[in-house]
């Protein structure tokens, strides 16, 4: 592998003014994981392929991943020309990526998906992709505030959504509760995964359980009353 890039680069064609344009992807080879955190952000050993997730045009500035339609309506394409291209001054993303430009073009790529009005889930899951940058930079008011945005659009994606027995997302809220400090709300969420029948995901089942007693300690840690169900420790 010595001597090889870890990327490579991939022709795409901009939904927004129709430039062809390159941009970098990681080689699979090189998607080494070091671990994964309890809200699923993954950490790796050296190239992040997450700095890479999201194409931006450097003609006009549109940005989406590959999870976004491909259809632009022309009131949104008005309202993209007033609110990003007006100002966009031409830069390119396409080689090899800084924490910055990752953060960047994340942010550029919310914006569309909120011009676009793309699907709540593709939305939270790019405010959670936010926090996880801050994260990286330990930044923990920004990291804090992303987390607070995209806990609340998860919410939203489980009452609009009809699948509401998602056990990974219903885990994930309870989760970015505990890290709010949200110890009632975050049992609560990890209860319904524990308790609820209809839920076959042995996986999500075992990890709310672990977060319920890392809950119970992050109560007892903050001095706080515990709920009933927690009292005897079980």
């Amino acid at each position: 592998m010595e001597g090889v890039s870890p990327l490579f680069q991939i022709k795409v064609s901009c939904i927004c003014c129709g430039h062809v344009f390159m941009t970098s992807r990681v080689r699979p080879s090189f998607k080494k994981s070091a671990g994964t955190e309890t809200d699923f952000n993954i950490l790796y050993k050296v190239t992040n392929p997450e700095y890479y997730v999201v194409r931006v045009c450097p003609q006009c500035g549109f940005a989406t991943t590959e999870s976004f339609s491909d259809k632009l309506t022309p009131a949104q394409r008005e309202e993209f020309e007033n609110r990003v291209r007006i100002n966009w001054v031409v830069r390119d993303y396409g080689g090899e990526r800084t924490w910055e430009d990752a953060l960047q073009s994340y942010k550029l790529a919310l914006l569309c998906a909120q011009i676009k009005e793309e699907k709540v889930r593709l939305i939270s899951g790019l405010l959670h992709h936010i926090a996880w940058l801050y994260r990286e930079k330990k930044d923990v008011e920004q990291e804090r505030r992303f987390v607070q945005f995209a806990l609340d659009s998860y919410i939203q994606v489980y009452e609009t959504e009809k699948d509401i027995n998602n056990a990974r997302l219903m885990y994930l809220i309870g989760e970015l509760n505990r890290r709010l400090g949200n110890y009632h709300e975050a049992v609560r969420w990890f209860s319904r995964v524990i308790n609820d029948k209809s839920i076959m995901d042995s996986a999500m089942i075992r990890a709310s359980r672990e977060q319920w007693v890392v809950t119970r300690e992050d109560m007892l840690n903050a001095r706080m009353e515990l709920p009933e169900e927690m009292q005897n420790g079980k």
